[in-house]
């Protein structure tokens, strides 16, 4: 395929915008070459600017779970926007939509609409903080939850170290009070919490991992960790921008049959455009401003635009009780065709899935968290990407992001997927 339209228009974004991009995976730094450059999209297809079509498994990183432009969506935005854009004022649409999320979602009495996931995890630890009147926090290699502060931290010299920043900007004094953990490895955790007695607030995870790949929660693992919370008084937190509303009505709660004290939500709650939201109990959620200590606001929260796009994503997977059972048929179909294929090829490979959600890692060993998913092959994902890129199909462009399917997606897409994967295997050697 030619991407000069793209090539040049990269070209030009690079001398008015940092790396010619406004979030970093998006410059291709990870695989090589120059990003393409979308113009529009429709159900599950993608078309750059070279009038180029992708099946699309990016799906703007997970909200498009329903198809790109999906009619009641866009409708909804459509007719909102005569109203007005923005008012900075409560409106009737926040509550509807703070109602509906919370019959479908197990274990939350109230919900607060944000603007980005990033700011709905931020917030979330503030709150967790200022409920428990403790200062540090648990969390995982590998799992990402914004960009704020907090987060940006890697692993120190041991278990049982504070972490370090790993973005200039980042304070030591913010590093000291994030502590970092392995995913499934309930024994990281035990020794973070035994070296820290009485000052760990929170525990965030992604239930579901989705930036060093889709990880699966192994056996044992969320239940342990609400264990542990539950014995040490600390708050569990549930990462899902991701999952939420995308693996379950109810998300990962649902789907493993575990409770979270804290859940954040992005991506799909917004129906694609920007919004976050943190739900709890009431008990926590009093704690926030106007009628708690706990401040958080946000000029822009509850936007009209976004809540109205929510709410007719929500109210389509609410009524629609086959849309997670459609999905999850779907990706393992892709799943065992993909292993099909590149077993054929001799390719050195694992894969993982929860729901609609996978990621192929080329590595021999199971991937189980961040330092497995660090020894894939790159060198082979990247020849992957673009040859995968070649064949009209959009993956990520990262080897530690998860693939988002969509329904839109046919079985003819799938088969013309798994025929792709096949050829371009043959390459890979």
């Amino acid at each position: 395929m030619l991407y000069k339209r793209s090539s040049a228009l990269f070209a030009e974004a690079e001398k008015v915008i940092p790396g010619g991009v406004n979030s970093p995976v998006r410059a291709f730094k990870a695989v090589g070459g120059t990003p393409i450059f979308a113009k529009s999209a429709k159900g599950a297809y993608l078309f750059d600017e070279d009038g180029n079509r992708f099946i699309d498994y990016i799906n703007s990183w997970g909200p498009m779970v329903l198809g790109h432009a999906f009619p009641p969506v866009v409708d909804a935005v459509i007719e909102r926007a005569k109203l007005g854009t923005s008012f900075g004022m409560p409106t009737a649409l926040e509550t509807e939509i703070a109602n509906l999320a919370i019959s479908m979602v197990p274990n939350i009495e109230k919900i607060r609409f944000v603007n980005s996931g990033t700011e709905a995890c931020m917030s979330a630890i503030r709150l967790a903080r200022g409920f428990t009147k403790k200062d540090k926090i648990i969390k995982f290699a590998g799992c990402y939850h914004g960009h704020s502060d907090s987060f940006l931290i890697q692993a120190g010299s041991g278990a049982v170290t504070f972490g370090m920043p790993n973005s200039p900007g980042v304070t030591q004094g913010t590093a000291k009070d994030t502590l970092l953990a392995t995913y499934n490895n309930l024994e990281s955790v035990n020794d973070l919490i035994s070296a820290n007695p009485n000052e760990i607030a929170a525990i965030i995870i992604e239930p579901v991992a989705g930036n060093m790949g889709c990880i699966v929660p192994q056996e044992g693992f969320l239940a342990g960790l609400r264990l542990l919370c539950d014995e040490h008084k600390i708050l569990l937190i549930f990462d899902e921008v991701m999952t939420g509303f995308r693996l379950a009505k109810g998300g990962v709660q649902e789907l493993y049959g575990i409770n979270a004290d804290i859940i954040t939500f992005g991506k799909v709650i917004g129906g694609g455009l920007p919004v976050g939201a943190f739900a709890a109990r009431n008990e926590i959620m009093n704690f926030l401003a106007p009628i708690g200590p706990v401040y958080q606001a946000g000029t822009l929260s509850g936007n009209p635009l976004a809540m109205a796009a929510g709410l007719a994503m929500l109210r389509a997977l609410d009524h629609d009780n086959d849309v997670f059972r459609r999905l999850e048929e779907k990706t393992i179909y892709l799943e065992n065709g993909i292993s099909k294929a590149l077993l054929e090829s001799g390719i050195t490979f694992s894969i993982n899935r929860v729901g609609s959600m996978i990621s192929v890692h080329f590595c021999s060993e199971p991937v189980i968290d961040f330092q497995s998913a660090s020894k894939g092959d790159n060198e082979t994902f990247k020849k992957f990407f673009h040859g995968m890129l070649d064949e009209g199909i959009y993956i990520a462009p990262s080897a530690y992001e998860t693939w988002f399917i969509t329904d839109a997606l046919t079985y003819e897409d799938l088969d013309f997927t798994i025929q792709a994967v096949r050829k371009v295997s043959k390459t890979l050697k």
